[in-house]
């Protein structure tokens, strides 16, 4: 029967160009004309973001159980604000600071610590460093530097709000020795015997990096 299997293998032709359309037809997908190519997700083609990690608080002397310590009213006042995120991003680490509320048009030095805040403001330890200076107070440019530590130094505006960041390769996370950001007096020295420094210290957050 020639003529009805010319109509079959026709039909057959027929249902195979429509499915082609859609979802191709014996082999892998075609993008329609005018149609982009199906694109990896974002964390593939723009690198794995991991989840910021975020704190928030308002300043208050201390107490048991305060997240955000003001060790100088006059500086750092009482219901001033910090928020502070940590982002991991392709190995690297970002951490952000906004300040809220502080003395207008000044400059405050900024660090990572290594211990929790606590009623005075030495409590919260040494700077956090990537690569611990064996000599104590760490003063030398080589492991004082805000490649090895975390600097965040920042300049407020006429209504006392600042914001900082700094990007670095830290290991926080296969570490336990960050635990806290403390506001100097001043921005941070560079010079031998000075570098890291940044005079007293005005308050300290607990956080998480």
């Amino acid at each position: 029967m020639p003529h009805q299997r010319t109509r079959l293998t026709g039909s057959i032709f027929g249902l195979c160009t429509a499915a082609a359309l859609l979802a191709g037809c014996g082999g892998g997908q075609t993008p329609a004309p005018g149609q982009q190519s199906p694109q990896p997700p974002a964390s593939q083609e723009h690198g794995q973001h991991a989840a910021a990690r975020q704190t928030s608080a308002t300043f208050e002397p201390y107490k048991e159980g305060a997240t955000a310590i003001t060790y100088d009213p006059a500086q750092v006042q009482p219901g001033s604000r910090i928020d502070l995120s940590s982002e991991r991003v392709n190995g690297h680490t970002k951490i952000t600071v906004k300040t809220e509320g502080l003395q207008p048009n000044r400059d405050y030095g900024a660090h990572v610590h290594t211990k929790p805040c606590g009623p005075k403001g030495d409590d919260a330890g040494p700077h956090f460093q990537e690569k611990a200076d064996p000599v104590k107070p760490s003063v030398d440019p080589a492991y004082a530097n805000p490649q090895n530590e975390v600097w965040l130094d920042f300049h407020t505006d006429a209504q006392g709000n600042g914001t900082a960041t700094a990007e670095g390769n830290w290991s926080f996370d296969s570490r336990q020795d960050a635990k806290s950001f403390v506001i100097h007096s001043m921005h941070t020295h560079t010079e031998p015997g000075k570098a890291g420094t940044a005079g007293d210290r005005l308050a300290c957050t607990n956080a998480t990096f």
